[in-house]
C-alpha cells in the first residue's frame, strides 16, 4: 500500500483499505506506586488495634519485612538484629559470606571503592569458590542469632544446595532468579523440575521473581511454598535498563495476588505473595499491601541501616557479572539504627523512616485491622496525587 500523501482525502484511505494494527495500539495500562493512592474508607481505627503480623511459610512474623538476600544487606549478624524487631532476613548462598571465612575487610574495601573501580572489584570478588563448610557455619550463626535460617540460591544451584542447606537445618529455601517461570527451557542442561525439587525438599521452597498472573499460577501448582515479585524495580538493579524487562510493582503485585486467590479457591491452599523491591517510603509498603502483597521485600531502604554489612552502600545479586551486570552499586548513606528505619522514631519527614509505624497508621486511617483487611482497601488511579498541593515542599512559590 502506498504511502498516503499529505492531500489524500478520509474517502481515498477509505478505499485503501484500514491500517493493519500496531503492536502500540494493545499496549495494556500498567501502575507503578506514584500512579495510585488509597481512598479512605466509611472507618478508622486506632493504630495500636492494627495487627501487622503475617504467617510467612510456617513462620510467625511480627511485622510482614523480609530482608533482601544481598550481601550489603544480609548476614548472619543483620539476621538475628532483625529478628529481634519481627522481621526476617533471607541469606544469599552464593554471596560473601559463603565464599570468605572473614568477608569484613573485603566488604569494606568494595565500601570504599570509587565508582570506576567498583565493577571490576565486584566482578573479581565473587570468582571466590562457594564453600559448602561456610553455608553450614552461615546456617548455624544465624541459629544462634536468634533468627530461624532463610536462605536463597538461584536456579542452577538450587539442585544441589537445597537439600545440602535442608541437612543444615535452613528453615525456608528460596529459588530467586532474575524472572522465574514454570517452565525453564535449555538445550545445554537440565533445567530445575520445580514440582520434583519441591515434592522432596523437607522444607519449604520459595520461588522469585515474576510479575505474570500465569507464570505465578504455574510456580504454586509446582508447590511454591510463597511467589516473590518484581523485575527490576529495586534501587540497585538496572535490568530494566540493561533488557528492557519490568512491569511497574502495583501492577505484577495485583496479578500475582489474583493467581494466589484463584489457586487458594482451587486447592484451599494460600500461598503467600511477597513484593520484592520498589519500595522506600512508608506510603508505598501500604500501597504494596493494598494492591494485594502478604510481605514485603526490602533492599536498599535496610541497606541505610547501621547493622547493615555494606557501610552505606548496596548492590544487587547479578551486579557481579563480569560480562553483563544487572546491577550497581549505590551508596544510600547509613541514617541510624534498623529499629529506626522500621520503628521509628522519625527524624526524617520523607517517609523513609518508621517504615513499619507508617503502615500501621495508613491501615488504622483507611479502617484495615490486618493484613488481609488492608489488601481490600480501594485503589484509585491519581497520578497527581504525590505533587498535588506541595508546591512548597518543591520550592514553588505558591
Amino acid at each position: 500500500m502506498p504511502y498516503a500523501s499529505a492531500t489524500t482525502t478520509p474517502e481515498a484511505l477509505g478505499r485503501q483499505g484500514a491500517r493493519r494494527p500496531g503492536r502500540a495500539d494493545s499496549l495494556r495500562q500498567t501502575y507503578g506506586f506514584d500512579d495510585v493512592s488509597l481512598a479512605p474508607g466509611v472507618e478508622t481505627i486506632e493504630p495500636a488495634d492494627v495487627d501487622v503480623s503475617v504467617d510467612f511459610c510456617g513462620l510467625q512474623l511480627a511485622m510482614p519485612i523480609l530482608a533482601s538476600a544481598m550481601d550489603a544487606v544480609v548476614d548472619p549478624a543483620f539476621c538475628g538484629s532483625l529478628a529481634e524487631l519481627g522481621g526476617l532476613a533471607v541469606l544469599n548462598l552464593e554471596g560473601l559470606q559463603t565464599r570468605y571465612e572473614q568477608p569484613d575487610a573485603l566488604l569494606q574495601r568494595i565500601a570504599a571503592a570509587p565508582d570506576e573501580e567498583v565493577q571490576g572489584m565486584l566482578s573479581e570478588a565473587y570468582l571466590q569458590p562457594i564453600s559448602e563448610e561456610l553455608i553450614s557455619r552461615r546456617i548455624g550463626e544465624i541459629h544462634e542469632a536468634g533468627s530461624p535460617a532463610a536462605v536463597a540460591a538461584t536456579p542452577a544451584s538450587a539442585r544441589r544446595l537445597g537439600p545440602f542447606c535442608a541437612e543444615q537445618g535452613a528453615d525456608i529455601f528460596l529459588v530467586q532468579s532474575q524472572v522465574s517461570s514454570a517452565r525453564h527451557l535449555a538445550a545445554g542442561y537440565e533445567p530445575l523440575s520445580l514440582a520434583e525439587f519441591t515434592r522432596f525438599m523437607p522444607i519449604p521452597v520459595a520461588v522469585g521473581n515474576t510479575t505474570s498472573y500465569d507464570a505465578a499460577l504455574g510456580l504454586m501448582q509446582q508447590g511454591a511454598a510463597a511467589v516473590f515479585v518484581g523485575v527490576g524495580p529495586g534501587a540497585a538493579c538496572t535490568t530494566r535498563d540493561v533488557l528492557g524487562i519490568g512491569v511497574p510493582q502495583v501492577t505484577a503485585v495485583a496479578d500475582v495476588a489474583a493467581a494466589r486467590d484463584d489457586h487458594l479457591e482451587r486447592t484451599g491452599r494460600y500461598v503467600p505473595v511477597v513484593a520484592d523491591g520498589g519500595m522506600r517510603r512508608g506510603g508505598e509498603l501500604a500501597k504494596a499491601i493494598a494492591a494485594g502483597a502478604d510481605v514485603l521485600m526490602l533492599g536498599s531502604p535496610l541497606a541505610c541501616a547501621a547493622e547493615a554489612p555494606g557501610r552505606g552502600t548496596n548492590w544487587g545479586m547479578a551486579a557481579p557479572s563480569p560480562t553483563l551486570p544487572r546491577g550497581t552499586r549505590i551508596r544510600v548513606g547509613t541514617v541510624g539504627s534498623l529499629e529506626k528505619i522500621l520503628l521509628g522514631p522519625a527524624d526524617a519527614t520523607d517517609g523513609t523512616q518508621n517504615l513499619v509505624g507508617a503502615l500501621r497508621q495508613s491501615m488504622a486511617a483507611l479502617g484495615a485491622r490486618d493484613i488481609r483487611a488492608m489488601q481490600r482497601v480501594e485503589l484509585v488511579y491519581a497520578p497527581a496525587v504525590v505533587v498535588e498541593g506541595k508546591s512548597w515542599q518543591r520550592g514553588g512559590s505558591r
